[in-house]
């Protein structure tokens, strides 16, 4: 009998979870995007209201359902919505963001709950011009915040890139304890 995942994509608009879930689908992604109307016009034309689904189909038969979350804190009912019964969540982080690590602490805080029954890995996009030392900011925030150090530089529209953040995840879980051991 096949069994069915979920995982569910957050972060800041930008991050590209959209992307992310387009990159991995086996399916036409189902978007709820939307005309920006605020500050995030100056960014992209279009963000997400809802969610973004995609599904993987694995080799064995097995499913991994894709979901992803606006980026803006006013769509926050969302969130929980979208983690129930969800193995872990992949934060997206934009490296050339002003404040990345701020970001990471917003969503990980959050988040923090679902984080704690759950796992989670950190993407890092868009890492042109100071990859390394961003990736190594996030990774002591994440001690600092009593988190594995599971982070990695990523590219939202490969395949494989995204497909290797979702393995780091899987193979972070402990079955025995439900904590994960990055």
């Amino acid at each position: 009998m096949a069994t069915i995942s979920k995982l569910v994509f957050a972060g800041p608009v930008g991050s590209g979870k959209t992307t992310a879930i387009q990159s991995l689908s086996d399916i036409e992604v189902v978007s709820t995007e939307a005309r920006a109307s605020d500050d995030v016009r100056r960014m992209k034309s279009s963000t997400t209201v809802a969610m973004d689904y995609g599904l993987m189909k694995l080799a064995n038969g097995d499913q991994v359902r894709l979901y992803g979350t606006p980026g803006q804190k006013r769509f926050d009912f969302m969130w929980d919505i979208l983690t129930e019964n969800a193995l872990g969540l992949v934060l997206m982080i934009r490296g050339i963001a002003v404040d990345p690590v701020a970001d990471l602490r917003l969503y990980v805080n959050e988040f923090r709950d679902f984080i704690d029954r759950t796992s989670l890995v950190v993407g890092i996009t868009h890492t042109e011009g100071g990859g390394w030392q961003t990736h190594q900011l996030i990774c002591d925030e994440l001690v600092r915040m009593g988190l594995p150090p599971c982070a990695m530089d990523t590219d939202a529209r490969s395949r494989t890139d995204m497909s290797t953040l979702i393995k780091t995840m899987i193979y972070s879980l402990d079955p025995f304890s439900g904590a994960e051991q990055c």
